[in-house]
């Protein structure tokens, strides 16, 4: 079992600690500087709205980035298995 770190990480100008596996402290750092950087942007963009606006619009970009490359992989995943399949048909076919 891997050993658990307590780190903390600032995300949108607050800290927030967490027990980590110390594989993961790289991506989870890396994580909440992209959000930062993301909230930061959008501080610049609209001066209007406040700390919780621009999360959610981070948020929400992340989170569609996700989705589309999860159906990616889905539909990769489905073409291949599509391939394989033509691929069996075609041999049992020769066969015959």
């Amino acid at each position: 079992m891997e050993d658990k770190l307590s780190i903390k990480v600032n995300v949108a100008d607050r800290f927030y600690p967490l027990k980590i596996d110390s594989k993961d402290e790289e991506i989870i750092r890396k994580a909440a500087r992209l959000i930062n950087e993301k909230v930061l942007l959008y501080k610049q963009r609209y001066s209007d709205k406040d700390t919780q606006d621009f999360l959610a619009m981070a948020a929400l970009q992340y989170v569609t980035k996700v989705l589309e490359y999860e159906q990616h992989d889905t539909d990769a995943s489905a073409l291949q298995y599509l391939k394989e399949l033509d691929e069996e048909l075609a041999e049992y076919l020769k066969a015959e």
